[in-house]
């Protein structure tokens, strides 16, 4: 591995430990838990695929006409990452985003869509990103988290990007969220199976093989530039921050 990759992740290492073991995860141990936890984690399955794409307007051509742009390796690395998140596969076979695939979760344990739901109707309908963040009922938390996220999306250079998509937004699930979720699913299978099941995919795809991908994405995007790695480390350690909030709005939803 990139030796700049093992300085940043021991960079990031205390704030990313201290998520671990965050008290929203105590609260998961019955449905109404995994409700309360669904109707929170939906904003940050929801605004990764808005990090994602500003990564693929960034690094490959997505305007006619089409010109080569940057690394045919960068452009490898993150049209393969597109293809898992936007068009992976639910239990039956059928092609989803994951996005999608965790709402269907979510109905099927009757979690509250409602909030995310009227914040995708207001982007929809046209309503620009940032008053659709403020203007939505949602905790003051979640939206600190989002409107991080879209300043990064809209305004940060690839290489920032690059490091809040893979080290800000890395697997954060400990062995102790495995264990409640086997045990709920052992209890009620027909309420939380769609949700074991985008959990197990998470770590299938999203977890190892795409986290890799967006490792060496770092490493290219920072090269032997000292100043693009320190600001990537300070934009990963910033987007934990904020996760660990993200995770405050759960223990007071």
């Amino acid at each position: 591995m990139n030796p700049r990759i093992i300085e940043l992740k021991q960079a990031i290492e205390p704030v990313r430990a201290n998520l671990l073991v965050h008290p929203a995860y105590t609260q998961l141990n019955d449905l109404n838990g995994l409700q309360n936890f669904a109707q929170i984690h939906v904003y940050a399955v929801w605004d990764f695929m808005s990090l994602l794409k500003s990564l693929q307007i960034a690094l490959t051509s997505v305007t006619i006409p089409w010109v080569p742009v940057g690394s045919p390796a960068t452009r490898y690395l993150i049209n393969e990452i597109v293809l898992g998140e936007e068009s992976d596969v639910d239990e039956a076979g059928e092609r989803i985003s994951h996005f999608e695939l965790y709402l269907k979760a979510m109905h099927q344990m009757e979690a509250d869509t409602a909030g995310i739901e009227a914040l995708l109707d207001q982007i929809k309908s046209g309503t620009p990103i940032r008053p659709a963040i403020e203007e939505a009922s949602i905790p003051d938390q979640v939206k600190r988290f989002l409107c991080f996220t879209f300043e990064v999306a809209l305004n940060a250079p690839a290489h920032v990007q690059a490091a809040v998509f893979t080290f800000g937004r890395e697997d954060l699930i400990p062995s102790m969220f495995h264990k409640l979720l086997e045990q709920l699913y052992a209890e009620m299978p027909n309420k939380v199976s769609t949700f074991k099941y985008y959990i197990e995919r998470h770590i299938e795809v999203d977890g190892d093989h795409h986290s890799h991908l967006a490792i060496e994405m770092v490493s290219e995007l920072c090269g032997q530039d000292e100043q693009k790695w320190k600001e990537a480390e300070q934009a990963a350690q910033q987007a934990l921050e904020l996760r660990y909030g993200l995770w405050d709005a759960i223990t007071t939803n």
